[in-house]
C-alpha cells in the first residue's frame, strides 16, 4: 500500500473527519446494521484512554491525517503526532494550522466528489505538532509522555520489536499506553519470522508485562469507505495499559 498515494490520503481524510452522512451517502446497502461508533474510531481510540482530566503530554504514533492527535489536545497540553506517511502529516498539518483541506470521495473510483476537511470543534490545535518519523526508529528526544496512541500502527512495521521495545521510554510511570490493530499480519510489511508465532494479545502480554500492567482489551470497529459500493468494515483488539 503506497501511504504517499492521493487516493489513500482522502480515503483517510473521510475516514477521520467525514460525517457519517458523508460517509454513508450514496451507498448501496442498508447501514443501520453496522457496528456501533464504527464511523468515530479515531475519536473512540482516543476516548478509550481514561483521561478526562488535563495531562502533560501525548504522543500519537501513526497519526494518519491527524483525529487522534487532535482529541488528544482536548486533555494534553502538548501533544506530538508522528506519521511515517509525509502526504499524511502535510494534511494533518494544513488543519492544524486551520485551513480547509480538499478532498475527494469516490462515488465510484472513476467519478471523484469534492469534501472539504475542517479542524475538529472545541480541540487545541496550538497545543499539537506533527512530523514525519519512523515508529521503528523514533528520534533520541523525544522524551516520555503520560499517554501513547498507537491505533492500526503495529502489524504494518516491518520491525514491531523495536517499537515495543522502546515503549517502556516513552510512558512515564503511570502513564496510559492504547495500543489498537486488526492483527492484519502480511508478509508485504513484516517478514513472517518477526510476527508473533500466536495470538497478537499473547505476543503483546510477553512483550510489555515487565514494564506495564494491562488495564482492558475490547474490540473497536471501524468503517473506511473507497467509494460507494465498497467499504473496509474491520475491528481493532485495543489494548490500554498502565506504565509500572
Amino acid at each position: 500500500m503506497d501511504y504517499e498515494s492521493d487516493i489513500l490520503r482522502d480515503w483517510y481524510l473521510l475516514f477521520h473527519y467525514g460525517s457519517p452522512a458523508e460517509i454513508l451517502d450514496g451507498i448501496g446497502f442498508d447501514p443501520s446494521g453496522l457496528p456501533p461508533r464504527c464511523l468515530e474510531f479515531p475519536v473512540a481510540t482516543a476516548e478509550v484512554t481514561g483521561f478526562g482530566e488535563e495531562v502533560g503530554r501525548a504522543l500519537d504514533l501513526g497519526c494518519a491525517v491527524g483525529r487522534s492527535a487532535f482529541e488528544f489536545s482536548r486533555c494534553a497540553r502538548e501533544v506530538v503526532g508522528i506519521d511515517f506517511s509525509a502526504a499524511f502529516v502535510a494534511a494533518a498539518e494544513a488543519l492544524r494550522r486551520g485551513e480547509s483541506v480538499p478532498y475527494r470521495r469516490f462515488g465510484e473510483m472513476h467519478l471523484p466528489e469534492p469534501l472539504v476537511a475542517r479542524l475538529p470543534e472545541g480541540v487545541s490545535p496550538s497545543r499539537v505538532t506533527f512530523e514525519t518519523g519512523d515508529a521503528t526508529d523514533l528520534r533520541s528526544d523525544l522524551g516520555a509522555f503520560d499517554l501513547v496512541h498507537a491505533a492500526n500502527l503495529i502489524c504494518r512495521l516491518p520491525q514491531p520489536k523495536r517499537l515495543l521495545d522502546r515503549l517502556p521510554d516513552l510512558v512515564k510511570p503511570g502513564g496510559r499506553l492504547v495500543l489498537a490493530t486488526p492483527a492484519t499480519w502480511m508478509e508485504t510489511y513484516t517478514p513472517r519470522e518477526l510476527q508473533p508465532a500466536g495470538p497478537t494479545l499473547a505476543h503483546l502480554d510477553e512483550a510489555l508485562s515487565g514494564a506495564f500492567e494491562r488495564l482492558s482489551v475490547a474490540e473497536f470497529p471501524f468503517l473506511i469507505r473507497e467509494h460507494r459500493r465498497k467499504f473496509q468494515l474491520s475491528t481493532s483488539q485495543t489494548s490500554v495499559w498502565r506504565r509500572r
